[in-house]
């Protein structure tokens, strides 16, 4: 079958999606959520805390559910902080076709390097993971200091608290919307 074939599966399933989650959830709980899922990163990442400090800033997003057999969807909402302290809210969300299989729910942290990075992002209304800016998705090991690796990219993804099992991983084509929190 043909993309456009699949075009009207994938806007159902986005659409589905996305109503489940029409409003968005109070600041103060995104918040809530984000610190839980900082700390789990500072506990899972060596140096991960320090890292975020020497950020330009930072997108936290506590829970992204992803979930497809062929046409999949993906959603969830956080906040971007800088300098520590929370700025904006947004919400994450794509749609796909392709092989894919499965329902999981994980954590992002997605760290701007640069100031350039992070401003184009901010000025931005709808911007979009591989078309307005290119991120690299950080691989660390056991033991290895997240906090003394110098990155090639100026926005690096971080995907930890994975429960769930999901056969695809990209942020590719991801949409990344500014939402007001009620």
């Amino acid at each position: 079958m043909r993309f456009n074939q699949f075009k009207p599966m994938l806007l159902i399933a986005v659409l589905v999606l996305l109503s489940t989650f029409g409003m968005a959830e109070p600041a103060s709980v995104i918040d809530a959520k984000a610190n839980e899922a900082i700390r789990q990163f500072a506990q899972k990442v060596k140096g991960g805390e320090r890292f975020l400090t020497q950020s330009k800033g930072y997108l936290v997003f506590p829970g992204v559910y992803k979930g497809g057999f062929v046409v999949g969807a993906e959603y969830g909402e956080g906040v971007l902080r800088v300098n520590g302290r929370s700025k904006y809210y947004y919400n994450i969300a794509s749609g796909s076709v392709g092989f894919q299989l499965g329902v999981q729910k994980t954590s992002y942290i997605i760290v701007f390097v640069t100031q350039g990075a992070l401003n184009n992002f901010i000025k931005s209304n709808g911007w979009e993971a591989g078309v307005d800016g290119s991120i690299a998705v950080a691989d660390w090991g056991a033991g290895k200091d997240v906090s003394s690796i110098s990155f090639e990219k100026p926005i690096v993804a971080f995907v930890f608290n994975q429960k769930g099992l999901m056969y695809n991983l990209t942020l590719e084509g991801t949409k990344f919307t500014r939402i007001v929190p009620h």
